[in-house]
């Protein structure tokens, strides 16, 4: 217990050290005491900065609701809630391509989960997510024109600004192009033909070039049509739930930085906001760094640049919103692994 939790806490040396050094760097290069005495702490400020802290709860309460939900009852309210900081916690130590996810269903185990069982909730979360992203993001661009989401040449002028927002937008379309091909395999897995997507991964199994992988190959394919015959008993009050869940988690994380703009620099679209949320969430699927970190601080300062004058107030703003969306989570796991694991280790030696 003692080796695998300093092996755990070492991890978080990189994703804390690549934050704070951004942080730090943003902190000394853009902000400034003028910087600071433009910040007008009202009453408006104050509800807006409690409300974020809402939307922050708002996340966290939609995936422990999921988590409840998909267990039928044999997971409580307060262990869906420790899996879900724990696999918030995975995430911020973990790069992006990683994710909390992967670990999601080693923590179900923990929690009393049977392995095979747990593997089936957790596909059905991931595709749940991968879901949500496919579907709103054909909304989102109805909504909004594509212009206001990633620029330009007519609305941006600075050429570095151009390369910037061009860059993000052949990332998101390259990535969210890779979540409809993910999103469609594990569709055709767990609910429209699980047997065909089993017999073909069979044959990839046998081939040369997979023989290494063909144990996880199989069992991976047995894994998606045990979640098939699952989720095919699931009634359409408890789709329901799964489905408003997702929503509810993912748009409290967008509503954050919506909430900052309101504290910060009110006036700006909400709806505005809201959408390059949507796009900044999907580029940062990419990131190869624990977290995000370092990324995520920069690509939210200069993404969001145009709408805010003051390079300090982006900076800022960046640094808060860090803050509320990931160390929260990198100290809650902290603080939480200590117990977790010694809570894990008393279940086994008494055979629970």
């Amino acid at each position: 217990m003692a080796a695998e939790l300093s092996k755990t806490l070492r991890r978080t040396i990189l994703p804390l050290a690549l934050g704070v050094g951004v942080g730090v760097w943003l902190f000394c290069k853009h902000i400034d005491a003028s910087t600071l005495r433009s910040i007008t702490f009202d009453s408006r400020t104050v509800l807006a900065l409690l409300c974020a802290l809402l939307f922050v709860v708002g996340r966290d309460f939609g995936l422990a609701w999921r988590f409840h939900t998909i267990a039928d009852g044999d997971l409580t309210w307060r262990r869906a809630v420790r899996t879900d900081i724990m696999c918030a916690f995975t995430s911020a130590i973990t790069p992006s391509v990683v994710g909390g996810s992967a670990l999601a269903i080693f923590y179900l185990n923990r929690e009393g989960i049977a392995l095979g069982r747990a593997t089936s909730l957790t596909l059905t979360t991931l595709f749940l997510d991968e879901l949500f992203f496919v579907i709103f993001c054909p909304v989102i661009m109805l909504v909004m024109p594509v212009d206001d989401l990633f620029g330009s040449p007519a609305l941006i002028g600075d050429e570095g600004a151009q390369m910037l927002f061009g860059g993000v937008r052949i990332v998101f379309w390259t990535v969210y192009a890779g979540i409809v091909v993910w999103t469609t395999i594990l569709f055709l897995a767990i609910i429209a033909r699980p047997e065909a997507v089993r017999t073909l991964l069979h044959r990839i199994a046998s081939w040369r070039l997979f023989h290494r992988f063909s144990g996880r190959i199989n069992e991976t394919a047995d894994n998606m049509v045990e979640t098939s015959r699952w989720v095919k008993g699931r009634s359409a009050a408890w789709w329901a739930r799964v489905l408003g869940a997702t929503v509810v988690s993912w748009f409290s994380r967008y509503f954050i930085v919506n909430a900052l703009f309101w504290a910060f620099v009110p006036g700006v679209s909400g709806l505005l906001v809201f959408g390059r949320q949507f796009v900044v969430w999907v580029v940062l699927m990419v990131s190869p760094t624990p977290g995000g970190s370092g990324i995520s601080e920069w690509l939210f300062s200069a993404y969001y640049g145009d709408l805010i004058a003051n390079v300090g107030i982006a900076a800022v703003m960046a640094l808060v919103w860090r803050v509320f969306s990931y160390y929260i989570y990198l100290i809650a796991g902290c603080a939480l692994l200590p117990a977790y694991f010694g809570e894990r280790a008393r279940l086994k030696s008494s055979g629970k």
